[in-house]
């Protein structure tokens, strides 16, 4: 019974956890970010990568990056609720 128990809720973990991940890659689509950025190949701007790699390390590179696009420093403003954006940079970062 306890291994029926525990494989239910893997199994239901790994259902949320692909869920969240389809839901982030669809934050970046939704927010317009694809059309500038790739994951690997330089667009017009930077790739998530470059990105990742920039902001590695920093644990408020999420807050951060956040508020550099509601305001629009260094990057055209972006649109959305602050848990969009939040999942955007997450899955840009790779986290």
């Amino acid at each position: 019974m306890k291994a029926k128990v525990f494989v239910l809720a893997v199994a239901a973990a790994l259902a949320v956890g692909a869920a969240f991940a389809a839901s982030a890659a669809e934050a970046l689509k939704a927010r317009g970010c694809l059309g500038c950025h790739d994951m690997e190949k330089k667009k017009v701007g930077p790739t998530f990568k470059d990105v990742a790699a920039k902001y590695k390390g920093n644990q408020g590179a999420v807050a951060e990056l956040v508020e550099k696009l509601k305001a629009g420093k260094g990057h055209m403003k972006a649109k959305g609720s602050d848990a969009e954006l939040e999942a955007a940079v997450k899955e840009a970062l790779g986290q």
